[in-house]
């Protein structure tokens, strides 16, 4: 006989064997229930816990007064029902965090627990924001080259929405770029402040739509969002930034904007609140896009942070689900003392920088929980 059909055969008896009993009656095991990944919420009352994993690989467990355990666990006791990853090219200083593996572990996470999911690409190996959106070091050779970005932007953003796809991950949205307000992916994406009109948009426009278009081939449903920073000025954005990105060709599902109200000096709370609000309204008006809140923080140590909080989601809120689609708080799972390792390292950008002072928990020991005047604020 074949010795190819032998053991194919040998194979085939092995397993019939496997799934029967004594009697030759197939044996019934219990099989997992996979829930469905949650595509669609009518307001996302999210966080962002890009943070987490590093959080409990160090020892950190979280819990709150509900018997709940686990950070997915106590965030949706909390009435939260979507979460957002941050993902890096390669993780700077050698770590995996917000790496590929890393993000697709917690979204499979996420969706055993029922929890909706945003994947928010910074094309970067660190952070990227308004004064910093670095190359990634594996790009680095290309940078000036915006053909030769917009290809990487692609094809990294195709290998991550895969990767998300093979373990039985949809995203809700996805963010292409993060607080793009200068662009993104430096120099070969980054606005061009010289030249005039939507001239200056043509390199950022280019390398962002190429994730877009990355996004439409892998989940074509799955809406895109541009984001920038400053909720409580991007109103005025409506008569150049996205105007004129527009007019140069870029492609945009949703406007995403952060709001951090009590950071701003010269201003209240209350009047970045509703400046804020403003802009939801004027963006989703002009541009028939729904807006989301990517970023919200409050400063825990004030007696304020849950009335801030609780009056910002209550107008936005307000607003209605066509104009305002949700909001997500930032890492809201540290308590001001707690920092990533990279930034204990010498000689990375962000060797030194303190602990971020706008997480919602607080700590006894290893234990984290949430501080209930702000997170209770946020979710009612």
């Amino acid at each position: 006989m074949n010795r190819v059909l032998s053991y194919f055969l040998s194979l085939s008896f092995s397993l019939l064997a496997a799934a029967c009993g004594c009697d030759g009656d197939p044996v019934k095991e219990e099989e997992e229930v996979v829930p469905e990944p949650v595509t669609n919420v009518s307001f996302a009352r999210g966080a962002d816990i890009s943070w987490a994993s590093e959080m409990e690989s160090g020892g950190i467990s979280f819990k709150d007064d509900k018997g709940g355990q686990g950070i997915l666990k106590v965030l949706k006791n909390l009435g939260m029902n979507s979460i957002r990853l941050r993902v890096w090219v390669d993780p700077i200083g050698g770590t995996s965090w917000s790496g590929l593996a890393d993000v697709v572990n917690m979204a499979k996470r996420a969706k055993m627990e029922g929890l909706a999911v945003m994947i928010d690409f910074h094309y970067s190996d660190i952070f990227a924001d308004p004064g910093r959106q670095t190359i990634p070091a594996e790009w680095s050779s290309y940078s000036s080259d915006v053909a030769k970005v917009a290809a990487a932007v692609a094809s990294h953003t195709t290998t991550v929405l895969n990767a998300l796809k093979s373990a039985g991950v949809t995203p809700a949205w996805v963010q292409v770029g993060n607080e793009t307000n200068n662009g993104m992916v430096w120099p070969a994406g980054e606005i061009d402040w010289k030249k005039s009109g939507s001239a200056r948009y043509s390199g950022y426009v280019q390398v962002s739509n190429a994730g877009y278009d990355a996004v439409k081939q892998v989940f074509s449903a799955t809406p895109v969002i541009v984001h920038i920073a400053d909720a409580y000025n991007a109103g005025d954005y409506e008569g150049w930034f996205f105007k004129e990105f527009k007019e140069a060709g870029g492609k945009f599902d949703m406007i995403g904007l952060s709001h951090y109200p009590m950071s701003v000096s010269g201003k209240t709370w209350s009047q970045m609140n509703s400046l804020a609000v403003s802009s939801v309204k004027t963006l989703a008006a002009k541009y028939s896009r729904k807006v989301m809140i990517c970023e919200v923080g409050v400063k825990p140590a004030s007696s304020e942070a849950g009335a801030c909080l609780k009056s910002f989601m209550d107008s936005v809120k307000g607003l209605g689900q066509d104009v305002c689609a949700g909001v997500f708080y930032w890492e809201p799972e540290v308590d001001g003392k707690w920092k990533p390792a990279i930034y204990g390292k010498s000689g990375l950008v962000c060797s030194g920088w303190g602990a971020y002072d706008m997480g919602a928990f607080s700590s006894s020991g290893t234990t984290f929980s949430p501080i209930n005047s702000i997170m209770t604020s946020f979710n009612n």
